[in-house]
């Protein structure tokens, strides 16, 4: 077990024991070793095998012997007896927004709630409000956290059904009777939030294909298994639909399952105007619906399927009937961003603020990804949660980063860090001073603490975009998909400040956030905003949200040339430099 799932296991035992109420310098404990363990600079399996936990402070005894048997065994005894301790219930209600161990302790203990019925019986016969610390506010926001978690059980997202599908999908393709094979659905088209996976294969033996599928790792349950279909449910509650067609009609399956529903009643519509039938089966040479394959038109691929309709080729991602056949007949479908375009990131961060990685790991890791660059943007003070720098700090940074380019240029690398920072968006100014913000090479503003009131909100966001040092806005809705509700903002209000001033938005591509949204992009291409695909990263593995980000950016019909990380080094450098110079925009 590796040094980041030691240290979220020792972060749940810790929320465990807090749940059942133990000595708060106990739990401290364990969240403290799990701050430890991640901020190593080397392998822990190393250290556990030279036996130097007892070296790093806050590592006692029984912490080693923990730490010692998920490293060698990959489990612990005491984390799974401490978990069938506690009523599953329990575990569950933390996942409503706002319900941290200590209430859910003080409801148990004051009105018997050990489950999330019993807290939505408590919260509607007015129990909860009269306790201490809680209120008729949260009595209420609690209420509304049950009713949205229960309306998101069965939506996941993007980047969990992708991890869960490409294991599958890998699998497929290896099979020797497997012809070809793809995933289809709201996944191929990249939609933030799934219902299900949707795989499709084509083979001259479904059967056996359906039954090497059911049998992979990873499946709890199959719900239905048949000659040519079957679904399961995977580990993370997500439901997963193979389906294995011929070959000849694999083309057509696959636009079809592919969808949108909307992008095929069009695409059926066509063929119709031209005499033809199309469906999941085929196209067909016919007045009427059949499977007749006598009367089929046969398609390689959907290439072929869109040119027999009159039209260009039209990529997954933009199959949602939002003017994708307007594009095509009039030959004016873009050329859509590819993930190889991106050249680097600029709003991540490092163990200087609530990052995982230190400066030189991040580097390393960037560079052996073929990047040319990356921009350390951690919090600003205001962020005292996230570790935020104050100005001392920002400048020593800046010292460190200049430091390891200086050693990386000696050892012939063309890869740079970017200095930088997420300043806070505050109430009526940003949480540093233009002077310090001058001294960075990358200013992104993110408004963390949001106001209930839009045109307050609003306000806030264009003054941050006015100011010539800011670079890109962050995550600009604050939006957690399936967690939390975007707080109220005038989007395209912003959207035209930002066109105003030459200020670039970001694309945040951490799958709990794709803000901007992608149905939002289109206007701000329409005013010349540029975009910007972060990852927000806080650990180097982070930096595979970019592929994801690629995908919905391609959702929002972005092109190579509307995003600005597309740029190598030196361009880039002067689209930087451009906002802060006078004749900006």
């Amino acid at each position: 077990m590796d040094k980041e799932k030691v240290a979220e296991v020792l972060v749940a035992i810790g929320t465990l024991l807090e749940l059942k109420g133990e000595n708060p310098f106990k739990t401290r404990a364990y969240l403290n070793g799990a701050r430890v363990i991640e901020a190593l600079n080397e392998p822990l399996a190393k250290v556990v095998a030279e036996k130097r936990l007892g070296e790093f402070k806050g590592i006692g005894d029984a912490l080693q012997q923990k730490i010692t048997e998920l490293v060698e065994t990959g489990k612990l005894k005491y984390y799974e007896e401490l978990k069938a301790s506690i009523a599953p219930g329990l575990v569950e209600m933390l996942d409503i927004p706002g319900l941290g161990p200590k209430k859910i302790q003080a409801m148990q203990k004051q009105l018997g709630v050990d489950s999330i019925e019993k807290l939505e019986a408590a919260c509607k016969a007015g129990k909860v409000a009269e306790l201490d610390g809680f209120g008729e506010k949260t009595q209420a926001n609690l209420l509304e956290g049950i009713e949205r978690k229960r309306q998101y059980a069965s939506k996941h997202r993007l980047g969990d059904a992708l991890t869960a599908a490409e294991p599958l999908l890998e699998s497929l393709r290896q099979h020797p009777d497997v012809i070809r094979c793809s995933t289809a659905g709201s996944l191929r088209r990249s939609k933030e939030i799934i219902g299900d996976i949707d795989l499709l294969a084509s083979s001259k033996r479904p059967v056996a294909v359906i039954e090497h599928f059911v049998a992979q790792p990873g499946i709890l349950k199959v719900i239905a298994q048949g000659d040519t279909k079957a679904s399961v449910i995977l580990e993370g509650g997500i439901q997963c639909d193979l389906r294995v067609v011929s070959d000849k009609e694999f083309p057509f399956a696959l636009a079809y399952f592919t969808g949108s529903k909307e992008h095929n009643i069009v695409m059926r519509s066509r063929a119709i105007a031209r005499g033809l039938r199309l469906n999941e089966y085929g196209l067909f040479k016919s007045k009427e619906e059949t499977r007749d394959l006598k009367l089929l038109v046969e398609c390689q691929d959907e290439a072929e399927i869109f040119s027999t309709l009159d039209l260009p080729y039209i990529a997954p991602e933009i199959r949602e009937d939002h003017g994708e056949f307007a594009a095509g007949e009039q030959g004016k479908l873009p050329q859509l961003l590819e993930w190889t375009d991106l050249k680097g990131a600029l709003h991540n961060h490092s163990t200087w603020s609530d990052g995982h990685n230190t400066l030189e790991e991040i580097a390393a890791h960037m560079e052996g990804l073929g990047l040319e660059y990356w921009a350390i943007t951690d919090h600003s003070r205001a962020s005292f949660q996230a570790n935020g720098l104050d100005p001392k700090r920002v400048r020593e940074q800046l010292k460190a980063i200049k430091q390891l380019n200086a050693k990386l240029a000696d050892g012939g690398s063309e890869f740079r860090l970017l200095t930088g920072t997420e300043v806070d968006v505050l109430k009526d100014k940003l949480d540093f001073d233009d002077d310090l913000l001058a001294e960075l090479d990358v200013v992104v503003a993110s408004l963390h603490v949001s106001a209930n009131n839009e045109a307050e909100n609003t306000k806030r966001l264009i003054r941050a975009a006015e100011n010539k040092f800011v670079h890109t806005l962050g995550h600009l809705s604050g939006r957690l998909l399936l967690e939390r509700e975007p707080y109220p903002v005038n989007q395209e209000a912003v959207i035209d400040a930002c066109a105003e001033t030459g200020t670039w938005i970001e694309l945040n591509c951490n799958p709990y956030r794709f803000d901007l949204d992608w149905r939002l992009w289109a206007y701000a291409k329409s005013k010349g905003v540029k975009c910007v695909i972060n990852p927000d990263a806080h650990r180097n593995e982070h930096a595979g949200f970019l592929r994801l980000g690629v995908g919905v950016a391609r959702k929002g019909w972005l092109t190579k040339a509307d995003v600005i990380n597309t740029l190598p080094l030196e361009k880039l450098r002067k689209e930087l430099a451009r906002k802060r110079s006078p004749g900006r925009k």
